[in-house]
Formats: C-alpha cells, structure tokens, sequence
C-alpha cells in the first residue's frame, strides 16, 4: 500500500529538524512526506526541503493547509493518507500498522496518543483521549488519522473550518465506517498544558468540545482557543450543472458539448477545492440549469458541501437573492459570491477577499472582460445587482456607479480571467500544463 504523509507546518524550525529525522525511514519505505507551510516567518521552509518529498505552500490553519497537502501529485498517487502533526512522532511500526488496518475492509483509523510534556496528569490525559476516541468513533488531530485517499477525496476533505476540522471530518467518516483504534501509540508534545497550564487547559479544552457540541461557531471558537483566526466570510459558489448543450456552450465548438460538460464539472469542483482551502467559513453551492443534477446529489451526500437551487431571474437578481437569504439567517457574517469560471482564483484570493470586507462594505475582483469573478459584501447592498447590463464589458464599471449610489465604501483586488470561449480554455491548459502541481485541483 502506498502512504503518504501530510503534516502542516508553521514556525517550527527550532522542533522540526528532530521531527523529521525520525521519518527518514518511512521514507526509505516508499512513503511520501509531504510538508505544507503555512506562511513560516522563520526557516522552517528551509529545514523541511531538506528532510521531505515536497513542500507545499498553502493559506494558514490546519484544514488549509492539510487539504492543499491531500492535492499534491504525490499524495494523488498513494493509496491512502496518514495526516501528521508537526509536534507529533510516529511509532517505529507506523507504515506497517497503517496498511494492516487497511488491509481488509477499513477506510480510515487513528494511534492511541501518548503526551509528553512536564506535567505528572497528562498521562491520565492520554489515557483518557484514547478512551473517549475509541468509545465515541471520534479522532483528534494529535492520533494522526489516516484514511483512505480516495474515500477522503470523495468527502472532499477537512471542511473549511479553523479549528475542529479533525472532530468534523471523523463526524462524516463515521457515518461510513467506524475507525480502526490502533492501540501503538503517537507521541505528541504536551506543550499547550506546559505552555498555559494543566487545568486551564483541560478547562478549556472541554468548553470547547462542549460548545463545539451545541453548535458553536468554529472561528469564534478557534479565537478563544489563541489561534490567528483569519477573518470569516461565507462562500457561495453559484454554478451550472454540467449538463450538455446547457453548460459552457462557447466551448462547444472547441471541445463538443459533451467534452464542455466535462469542464464545467471541473471547474465545479475546482472552485469547490479553492473555498475548501481558503477555510474563510460555510460553504454553499447554488445550482442552476438542473440543481437536481446527480453531482450536485455527489456533493452533498459525499463532500457535504450544501447544495441549493438558485432563483429565478437574471445573474443579478439570483446574486441578489442569494446576499437576501445570507445576511437574513447570518446578518454579522460578511459574504462572498463566486462563479465557477474563473480557475485561476486561489485561496488566497478569497482570503484576502474576506480580510478586506473587515474594513470595506464590499469587495470586488474585476475580470478581464469588463465583468467580475468575486463580489463580497460585508452587508446588504441590494442597489448594487440592478440596472446592469450582464454579460457585458460595463459589468464593473456600472457595478462601481451602483457602490457609489449606495455611499459604499469598497476595495477592488487585482484582476483574474474566466474561461468563456475556446481562446480562454486554450490560454488555461497552457497556464495548468506548465504548473501542475500549483493548479490542478481535485
């Protein structure tokens, strides 16, 4: 079996030499270790391209950054994943012990967790992590949980969350199949009970899981736990189906209605990678054209991504209904609405797009054509989707009058392109051809 290892990383230049070090005979093995960095300020970078396969980089948090690891052509190649903390070590039996448990039936498990820290209780607390884990069907990042690729690929990996992504995934995983438990143990370092204290943080760990439990907000919760939370803003993703002779029509003559299908599929599910990637908070796909489309049903039930049909109406009105319903149910939390035309749109641009509805009452990323691929409201603009004329070059300068209008304050990233007619497909398989590994998404 074919194993790779995905372990995010950030700042640990002064631990990371030691942690690698014991992975060199993994590496000996077959297996591929893979680390993604999520924006180091020291020489971690440095350390890990000495010491592993690749070296990824990625938008900062956890999920982030293990999701974009997961997209590596090494990690596509292998047969499963083994997600690995940096502050964490593998038992020397690790490999075999992994493709044991998921020799017969299974599809994902965990270690039994030993901590290593000053304190004389965090034994006890081990114990009882393994416990909780193996009675409830939940594993903790710290477990280093492995998993099948391709059912983690299925459910479209960790959800876009800061901080639970590993209780959440386990959540879904379970609903398939209960974890192998396997009783060797991972060491991991106790350096948050040294760092702020045993029982506070025994305190606080459990609020969290509590609140967590209850339905608590997951960045909310991540800023209470210490993180640099990056600032929240949902995403919907408004889309076609990918039904032939409706989808992509333009490319037809290029590629046949059958073969612009298949692109508007891809560019679904690519779009979908880059918000899960972002992490800036809930997903949502608006489907149009068939929203009862087997793919939309594929999203749902296995990636769990939620899929609504969209309103009636042009572009506009249905933009404009889908910034009704949001701010309706989530009036604090800021929105961004994407199309799924643009395939070079990054994490990091909709990362940046969320920072800059902190300050700004939108945000727009203008589009070679006149038009824009990403609009973000921080509140209701409603003026801002009428009287355009969509499907034109104005798109964005009528757009800016309609901000104006509306006394709005905005700010406008740097330009990106759809992919409409065959010269645009023919200008993205030339830009996704010469960098792979940065581009292609699942």
């Amino acid at each position: 079996m074919k194993l790779a290892m995905v372990m995010p990383v950030l700042n640990e230049a002064a631990t990371l030499p030691a942690r690698l070090a014991t992975l060199t005979g993994l590496r000996s093995e077959g297996v591929s270790v893979i680390a993604v960095d999520g924006g180091s300020d020291d020489e971690t970078v440095v350390v890990a391209r000495s010491c592993v396969d690749a070296v990824v980089h990625a938008p900062r948090g956890r999920a982030a950054q293990m999701n974009a690891g997961a997209c590596h052509p090494l990690a596509r190649r292998a047969d499963a994943l083994l997600f690995l903390h940096a502050d964490t070590a593998l038992p020397v039996r690790a490999v075999e012990l992994v493709s044991q448990a998921l020799a017969s039936d299974a599809i994902w498990g965990r270690f039994d967790v030993r901590i290593e820290g000053r304190h004389p209780l965090l034994p006890m607390v081990a114990a009882f992590m393994n416990r909780r884990s193996r009675w409830s069907g939940i594993a903790t990042g710290d477990q280093a949980m492995f998993v099948r690729r391709a059912v983690f690929e299925s459910l479209g990996g960790f959800a876009p969350l800061p901080l639970m992504e590993d209780i959440e995934l386990s959540t879904r995983l379970k609903g398939i199949s209960p974890p192998v438990c396997l009783r060797e143990q991972v060491t991991t370092a106790g350096r948050r009970w040294d760092q702020r204290g045993f029982w506070r943080t025994v305190w606080l760990m459990w609020r969290l899981r509590a609140a967590w439990t209850m339905g608590g907000d997951a960045h909310a919760l991540a800023r209470r736990y210490g993180y640099a939370v990056r600032a929240p803003a949902a995403v919907a993703v408004l889309a076609k189906a990918p039904v032939p002779g409706q989808a992509k029509t333009r490319l037809a003559p290029l590629l046949g209605h059958g073969g612009a299908a298949r692109a508007q599929r891809g560019f679904i599910l690519r779009t979908l990678a880059t918000a899960r990637r972002a992490s800036t908070g809930p997903l949502t796909l608006h489907g149009a054209q068939g929203a009862v489309h087997r793919l939309f049903h594929l999203l749902r039930d296995r990636w769990g991504v939620a899929c609504v049909p969209q309103a009636d109406g042009d572009i506009g009105e249905r933009m404009a209904a889908v910034m009704v319903e949001h701010f309706e149910r989530s009036p604090r939390l800021p929105l961004l609405i994407v199309g799924t035309d643009c395939p070079v749109l990054t994490p990091e641009h909709l990362q940046k797009a969320a920072d800059a509805l902190q300050t700004h009452d939108a945000v727009l990323i203008p589009a070679e054509d006149g038009g824009y691929v990403l609009i973000g409201l921080r509140v209701a603009l409603p003026g801002v989707f009428q009287k355009v004329a969509w499907s034109t070059p104005r798109v964005m300068a009528q757009t800016r009058q309609r901000l104006i209008q509306a006394g709005a304050r905005w700010q406008e990233l740097p330009a990106l392109w759809d992919v409409d007619d065959p010269q645009d497909w023919i200008r993205w398989q030339a830009l996704a051809s010469a960098t792979p590994d940065d581009l292609h998404g699942p």
